[in-house]
């Protein structure tokens, strides 16, 4: 009887030691997380932007547009690397701006299409690192 007793507690030990370091593991790891997802500074984001500069180009339908963008990147390296893929990221702009009609570009749901497709596209080009996030900086549609 006193064996049957000893197996059943270490048996009921070992659970219970084993849910403990599981559930140890499980809030160390989201916790350890929080770090990683943490947005960045706003003097972090200014030092890994780009300024592209005002351009004014005709859309399909006619109109025309002044826009001009802040591009955000992942590392120093890759501001670098678009400061002098400029020239690309504005070819880029313009291309697709090109092909866009100005009801494409109104509201809040058309700038994010246009966002996001020059995000993927310079994104393309990149060598050292990735474009996070565009940001406009002026717009004006006429």
């Amino acid at each position: 009887m006193n064996k049957k007793l000893l197996t059943i507690m270490l048996v009921i030990l070992g659970s219970i030691t084993l849910i403990g370091v599981t559930a140890l593991v499980v809030v160390t790891k989201f916790l350890g997380n929080e770090d990683e997802h943490k947005e960045p500074s706003i003097e972090e984001v200014v030092e890994a932007s780009v300024d592209i500069p005002e351009i004014t180009t005709n859309l399909s339908s006619g109109n025309i547009v002044r826009i001009s963008f802040k591009i955000e990147t992942d590392s120093k390296e890759a501001k670098e690397e678009l400061t002098q893929r400029s020239f690309q990221a504005q070819d880029i702009i313009i291309s697709e701006l090109a092909n866009m009609e100005a009801t494409q570009l109104e509201g809040t749901e058309g700038m994010n299409k246009l966002k996001e497709s020059i995000s993927q596209k310079i994104n393309a080009l990149m060598q050292e690192g990735k474009v996070k996030k565009v940001y406009t900086t002026s717009y004006i549609l006429q």
